[in-house]
C-alpha cells in the first residue's frame, strides 16, 4: 500500500519550494515521483507551430518532485506527519499518521 496516494494534500520538505502545500495530481510509481498542483513551476521556452494552432512564448509548466521530498499533511497539527500502514480488525489495511495513530483512510 502506497503511504501517498492521489488527492492526498501534501507538504514539501525539501527542495526550493520547501514548506508549500499542495495536492497530488499524478503519481509515478517508476521512478518513485509526483506531481503536485501548484509545486515546482518551471518557465518553459515553447515554440510556436502555426499549422497545429499552438502559440509560442513561454509557458508556466508543472514538473514532478521525487517522492521522498514531500510528507502526508496533517491537518490536526498543521504540519507534515510521518504515514504508517496497519491492519485493523475486520482485516483491512489503512494508513495511519505516526504522532496521533489517527487513521488518514476511511
Amino acid at each position: 500500500m502506497n503511504r501517498i496516494k492521489r488527492n492526498d494534500e501534501v507538504i514539501v520538505i525539501a527542495g526550493k519550494d520547501k514548506g508549500r502545500r499542495g495536492t497530488v495530481i499524478r503519481i509515478n510509481d517508476e521512478d518513485d515521483t509526483v506531481l503536485v498542483e501548484g509545486v515546482n513551476i518551471v518557465k518553459k521556452h515553447q515554440k510556436g507551430n502555426p499549422n497545429a494552432g499552438v502559440q509560442g512564448g513561454i509557458i508556466d509548466e508543472a514538473r514532478a518532485i521525487h517522492i521522498s521530498n514531500v510528507m502526508l499533511f496533517n491537518p490536526v497539527s498543521g504540519k507534515g506527519d510521518r504515514v504508517g500502514v496497519k491492519t485493523l480488525e475486520d482485516g483491512r489495511k489503512v494508513r495511519f499518521f505516526k504522532s496521533d495513530n489517527e487513521v488518514v483512510d476511511v
